[in-house]
């Protein structure tokens, strides 16, 4: 019934909130008054912005730097599968930069949440990106989507785009793009990657528990099952999927700093207000991404919390892939490196450097750590450090294990 009122309240409101977009975009906000006019407009402006979507946002990557040139980036779908699709972001008439993947979490917000990851990879890489779909937009027909499923879509990824690539995986796909890589260095697959990158990644979160850790302890597996589970209610094409809402997700990250995101709303009305629409352009552009959510497969959330999050099954030797065990130490050929923020309170310091121990076969001049100072979670991957200082040292270690 959960999913089901949340549906009900956003068709309720979604009237309103189109007339209050149409009445602000025919009120003029140039002049630098505080007409009532001008208060209305803001007014109506922000209350329009106040709503969820659930449609992946557009990347917006027309074109990239490349050296001292500006080339054009065309977008196309290399694989598309039910759960999710490889794109390629195409530079035609640039050649011979190496081929990355970027593996995005399917965590409550869609791949786009990487834009500028992506757009800073692009300047030096032929890169790819995994597009997970809105689980509520899958047909009960494509069936369930588990862990196993994900690092399986990970695999046909890697073999589509051909052996010498490289693998970035942000925040959760750390442990799946390990376990995948693990599974076909064992099965010596001609297109395990060169290289393999994991930011800010959950891969043994018994190492200085953060509060997200400690919440996903706290009730046993069945409790979350029980709570957090709903079905898609019509008229989407995934009716009666069992999904976890990205609604409910994006309700957990509002809930651990609810006062700056209300701040950040005042703040565009006040910057709609003196008529500075840069300043305002920049909150809701970040609103517009922050507030499309990506529902996932239940299967797939159930058996994260369970098996990352509770019974730590990687750094314990026990997690199967089909069946079959993951065996880190398998990973010889592939070079490793680690990237994780001295303030991360989502994965602290310690929880993603864990794969350099369980991938013990990988020798020691293939092997980097970094550690970023003066970062959280989302500077490891975006913003000014991750640009200056911790893009560099990535892009380095690619070029260094490309032959």
């Amino acid at each position: 019934m959960l999913y089901q009122a949340y549906q009900l309240q956003s068709d309720l409101m979604s009237p309103f909130r189109l007339m209050a977009q149409s009445l602000s975009a025919n009120l003029w906000f140039k002049d630098t008054d505080r007409s009532p006019v001008r208060r209305i407009a803001a007014a109506c402006d922000v209350f329009s912005r106040l709503r969820l979507t659930h449609t992946r946002p557009s990347y917006g990557i027309a074109s990239v730097k490349v050296g001292d040139k500006e080339v054009e980036v065309v977008e196309e779908a290399a694989l598309s599968m039910p759960f999710g699709t490889l794109l390629h972001f195409k530079k035609p008439g640039v050649a011979d930069q190496p081929p990355v993947l970027l593996v995005a979490p399917l965590s409550g917000h869609f791949a786009t949440l990487l834009r500028e990851t992506l757009r800073t990879l692009l300047q030096d890489h032929d890169v790819y990106i995994t597009d997970w779909h809105n689980a509520r937009d899958v047909a009960l027909t494509h069936g369930a989507f588990t862990l196993d499923d994900y690092a399986e879509h990970m695999i046909r990824f890697i073999e589509e785009i051909g052996p010498g690539s490289h693998v970035v995986a942000v925040c959760q796909p750390c442990v799946a793009a390990l376990a995948a890589t693990a599974i076909m260095a064992e099965d010596n697959h001609p297109s395990q990657p060169r290289s393999l990158t994991l930011m800010a990644g959950p891969v043994d979160c018994r190492v200085n528990p953060t509060a997200v850790n400690t919440l996903a302890i706290s009730k046993p597996i069945e409790w979350f099952e029980k709570n957090l589970i709903s079905h898609v209610p019509l008229p989407h094409k995934g009716f009666m999927r069992r999904v976890y809402p990205g609604f409910i997700q994006l309700s957990a990250f509002l809930s651990m700093n609810p006062e700056r995101h209300k701040q950040q709303f005042k703040d565009m009305y006040k910057y709609l207000l003196e008529g500075d629409i840069d300043q305002a352009d920049k909150i809701r552009n970040f609103y517009d991404e922050y507030l499309a959510v990506n529902d996932l497969p239940a299967e797939f959330y159930l058996e994260t919390v369970a098996k990352v999050f509770q019974t730590y099954d990687l750094p314990r030797g026990v997690l199967s892939y089909k069946d079959r065990i993951v065996k880190p130490a398998a990973i010889r050929r592939t070079a490793l490196m680690t990237v994780e923020g001295e303030r991360d309170d989502i994965c602290s310091v310690g929880q993603t450097m864990a794969a350099q121990d369980l991938a013990s076969s990988v020798r020691p001049s293939m092997r980097t750590h970094h550690i970023q100072t003066g970062v959280g979670h989302y500077g490891v991957f975006s913003g000014k450090k991750w640009n200056q200082q911790i893009y560099p040292r990535v892009r380095d270690m690619i070029y260094a294990n490309q032959i």
